[in-house]
């Protein structure tokens, strides 16, 4: 007989076989994958090293995938950072990944077969890229070994460049005390004689102590000698915080300290040169302040040792010298400073060059021109004595055209290129030109066609020409020339010093007789068959 207990059991016993059933054939269904799964629905009994990837935007990870990005040096979003670390090991990563929509999954390897492993699965909109490392011991996925192997790697990289660096590098902590160095610091305490090459001994000498005990200097530069006491090698020291201390670089300065030896050897060769200049010489860099000028500026300009020493501004040095009246006084000082404006517009295209007649008689001469890097130079030169002997010489010249202006006989000088140099007022009258107003030089062709002119055909216009333009040794002598107008002059063609000649005519009254052309030498009174005209 069956009791109410006994089919409750029987009921309850049915239901949970039933149940166990359902489960063990829900379990055997696949599932249908879902759209956006998160990572804590797809993670392994173990954790490992996933990324989902929306596109190329990371969606999550897991601490071990975090771990890896983190350990990845370089700009750029993670997708960035991780295919760049993933290319590098894994042979066509980023065209595997470009088809992994149409394959739906991908898997690659190492081509060292080194264990390194990505399994890239296509999941509708995202991606889930499985890094494994599967030369650990167990197969297992390992959370710290791939983010160990980045750091590794990018730590046995800094060592090396570091290493290869050709100049000193070295870590000091809070003492100053060194604590680190590269390879180039080492070889340095080598030759400095206090280890050997290569060797890091404890505790490593500092060799630059001023830049290690004073850290406000940005930089400080020292020289390094050998062993031997000869020669060395300097070097310019940067110094910057770090953490525990302080980071040093030694960066070759021996480039530089040439040049700026060079630079000062070749000023003071300069400076000593211009020192003996007779010519002020002012040289204003590219701010227009004064950088040079020699002992001549200050004799020249009065503007004093000490103010020129003071590096004046340009405009500062021309009002100095407005001051104590070495410059021509302006009408006003509106106009005095527009003209200084001018004036260093036109020095730096080299195209200012003027004469300054100051109030006491002096005359100078100034001339602007440009220098590289923008830089001016001024030159003052004193031409004060030029001018007066130019004015002298003027002088004279003018006298003593006065003087044969007041002759009566027609008067041509030439030179020995047959050049028409000095006539006077009878010369202009007898032919009717005036060689001043001409339009550029008179030479003895042009006068003898004039002379051709008005007088008539004879030879000897033709002997006047050959005898000027000769060079051979030459005796005074004179002709008559006959007028076409009627008349007759009498020629004289004298030879002066330097070549020039002098040719002169006069009129011959009616009733003086005529003679025939006469030749007077140098040392003769008259040669045979030659008669003087009386």
């Amino acid at each position: 007989m069956i009791t109410p207990l006994m089919l409750a059991a029987v009921v309850v016993t049915t239901s949970i076989a039933a149940a166990l059933v359902a489960l063990l054939l829900l379990s055997a269904v696949p599932q249908r994958k879902r759209k956006t799964p998160g990572l804590s629905q797809l993670g392994a009994p173990l954790e490992q090293a996933i990324f989902l990837f929306d596109d190329r935007e990371l969606v999550d990870a897991t601490s071990s995938g975090r771990a890896l990005l983190g350990a990845i040096p370089g700009p750029g979003s993670e997708w960035t950072r991780l295919s760049g670390y993933l290319s590098q090991r894994l042979r066509g990563f980023e065209s595997e990944m470009r088809g992994l929509a149409e394959h739906g999954e991908v898997e690659m390897r190492g081509e060292d077969d080194d264990g390194f492993r990505v399994r890239a699965e296509w999941l509708g909109q995202m991606a889930r890229l499985t890094v494994t490392d599967l030369s650990v011991e167990g197969q297992g996925v390992l959370v710290d070994g791939l983010s160990q192997r980045a750091q590794e790697a990018e730590l046995a990289s800094l060592r090396e460049t570091v290493a290869a660096a050709p100049f000193p590098v070295w870590r000091t902590d809070g003492d100053g005390a060194v604590i680190w160095a590269n390879h180039a610091y080492l070889d340095c305490v080598a030759e400095q004689g206090d280890g050997e090459e290569g060797e890091m001994t404890w505790p490593v000498p500092a060799l630059f102590p001023e830049c290690s005990a004073n850290p406000a200097v940005g930089s400080r530069r020292k020289k390094l000698a050998s062993a031997d006491g000869a020669g060395g090698h300097w070097y310019e020291c940067h110094s910057y915080p770090a953490t525990g201390g302080r980071l040093h670089f030694a960066l070759p300065a021996d480039t530089v300290v040439r040049a700026e030896t060079s630079l000062r050897e070749f000023i003071q060769t300069l400076t000593k040169t211009f020192a003996h200049l007779p010519i002020g010489l002012a040289i204003f860099d590219r701010q227009r302040q004064l950088a040079l000028f020699n002992p001549a500026l200050v004799d020249l300009t009065s503007a004093g040792a000490e103010f020129l020493s003071a590096r004046p501004t340009l405009f500062a040095f021309l009002d100095r010298l407005r001051e104590v009246q070495v410059i021509p006084e302006p009408k006003d000082y509106g106009s005095w400073r527009q003209q200084m404006l001018d004036l260093e517009k036109a020095a730096a295209s080299g195209l200012y060059e003027d004469t300054w007649t100051l109030p006491s008689g002096q005359t100078y001469h100034v001339t602007g021109r440009p220098h590289p890097d923008g830089a001016v130079a001024f030159l003052i030169e004193d031409i004060t004595a030029e001018i007066a002997l130019t004015r002298r010489f003027r002088s004279e010249i003018e006298l003593g055209q006065s003087v044969v202006d007041t002759l009566d006989e027609a008067i041509a000088v030439f030179s020995p290129a047959g050049e028409l140099i000095l006539s006077n007022t009878a010369y202009e009258d007898l032919w009717g030109v005036e060689p001043g107003l001409t339009l550029g030089t008179m030479t003895i062709m042009d006068s003898l066609r004039h002379w051709q002119e008005l007088t008539r055909p004879n030879p000897v216009l033709g002997d006047i020409r050959d005898f000027v333009t000769t060079m051979d040794e030459r005796a005074e002598w004179t002709a008559d020339v006959p007028l076409a107008a009627g008349g007759t002059l009498a020629c004289r063609i004298v030879p002066l010093s330097g070549g020039t000649t002098l040719v002169g005519f006069e009129r011959i009254a009616p009733d003086r007789p005529l003679v025939r052309r006469t030749r007077r030498h140098r040392h003769d009174t008259a040669p045979a068959g030659e008669t003087v005209r009386a």
